[in-house]
């Protein structure tokens, strides 16, 4: 677990004398007022690595023309909003014991998720796994978390900050309020510069939170795999594609197509990955159901109520390490795991999906050595690189 640590101290200079400040130790949440300081805060906190008179490029990223869902129609990215969301997911001071942040959970070198089944938060650790946020603006499913509790990005955005256990701003049992931490961020001068760069004016809301948080999230884009290579150059998501091996375009036929079946048995055919994971982007289809993992990480009663996941791109890291553990209870271990799952799911229950079961069974695929080694292929072709690497999602704090 990635824990940040970030500058908490200001220089200030005003009629030739230096005076130093700091966070009391028997209360996080006292704040120094700087009101004369003729040093861009923005430069001192950023160590000149945050530019707001050129930012990255958010607004504008190139998105493949085959790439049709996007749901950012409600809040539009900007490159000053999605500037200030990136400092807010970095920022450890968006947690009551400024020792986590949204990228603790969330990490960039992992595809913006966390490679232990449950994350360490503030006052213990988290009852699902956390989910990868890549892609998370090209999909049709505007609802998130693993149960789709909150209608929107925005939404879900500032549940953790919140939440008791993730990073304890929930005004309850002793936490701080919501209204502590806006007193904290408008304490720190370097937020005056970013609200108002993004906004028109220096205050720091919920609102203004929730929006540029979410303009960051969505700005997390992934289309330099291999599988985009080759799909821009096809004119549907079903052409075998000309950068393909052999295995890997078979392994695509698979995933794509519909399966035969005798009674629950497959016999045949595809295997209808593609009905739930929905080509080219690769995001959930917002109809569907639960899965058949129905573990928790806390080993409670079963969980029904998971039906959502994150896009299927960035399985794999560039080194050809997987992203996981994989589903909501962090389970399942490997990808191989994974298609074990669907293969053979254990049992019915009364959420899952109708793409899975037969009358009233779960499906039994009988996949094949060859058929899965297929699968596997094409899932590599879906992970990209520079995701991993590129500065504008990277963390802006100073080491």
């Amino acid at each position: 677990m990635l824990m940040n640590s970030f500058p908490r101290y200001f220089l200030l200079c005003t009629a030739g004398f230096l005076f130093f400040f700091s966070c009391a130790e028997d209360d996080p949440l006292l704040l120094s007022d700087d009101t004369d300081s003729e040093t861009d805060p923005i430069d001192i906190t950023f160590d000149g690595q945050l530019d707001l008179a050129d930012p990255f490029n958010y607004a504008t990223q190139a998105i493949p023309d085959y790439i049709a869902r996007d749901n950012t129609e409600n809040n539009r990215l900007t490159d000053a909003g999605a500037t200030l969301g990136r400092v807010l997911f970095y920022d450890s001071a968006l947690s009551s014991s400024q020792t986590i942040s949204c990228a603790s959970c969330h990490q960039q070198s992992l595809a913006f998720g966390d490679v232990s089944v449950a994350s360490t938060g503030v006052a213990g650790t988290t009852e699902r796994h956390s989910m990868r946020l890549i892609n998370a603006r090209f999909g049709d499913e505007e609802r998130f978390f693993w149960d789709e509790r909150s209608a929107s990005l925005e939404a879900q955005t500032t549940e953790p900050i919140r939440d008791h256990v993730e990073m304890g701003f929930s005004g309850n049992d002793g936490d701080p309020s919501f209204d502590e931490l806006l007193d904290r961020l408008n304490g720190l001068d370097y937020y005056g510069e970013l609200f108002s760069a993004a906004y028109g004016s220096p205050e720091a809301t919920e609102e203004r939170i929730a929006e540029s948080l979410a303009q960051f999230i969505r700005s997390i884009q992934s289309f330099d795999s291999k599988y985009d290579e080759g799909r821009a150059q096809v004119n549907n998501n079903r052409q075998q594609l000309p950068n393909f091996t052999a295995e890997e375009n078979r392994g695509m036929q698979l995933f794509l197509g519909q399966a035969q079946f005798n009674g629950n048995e497959r016999i045949g055919g595809g295997l209808n990955c593609g009905s739930c994971h929905e080509a080219p982007e690769f995001s959930i289809d917002p109809q569907s159901g639960n899965n058949g993992v129905t573990g928790t990480i806390t080993g409670t009663a079963a969980d029904f109520s998971v039906t959502r996941s994150p896009t299927l791109r960035d399985l794999y890291r560039p080194d050809g390490s997987e992203n996981g553990p994989f589903m909501h209870d962090g389970s399942l271990s490997t990808i191989d795991d994974v298609l074990d799952h669907y293969n053979n799911i254990p049992a019915a229950n009364p959420q899952l999906d109708r793409r899975l079961r037969q009358g009233n069974q779960p499906q039994r695929l009988n996949l094949t050595a060859d058929e899965r080694s297929a699968v596997v292929a094409f899932l590599k072709t879906l992970s990209g690189s520079a995701v991993y690497s590129d500065e504008r999602w990277s963390n802006p704090f100073i080491d």
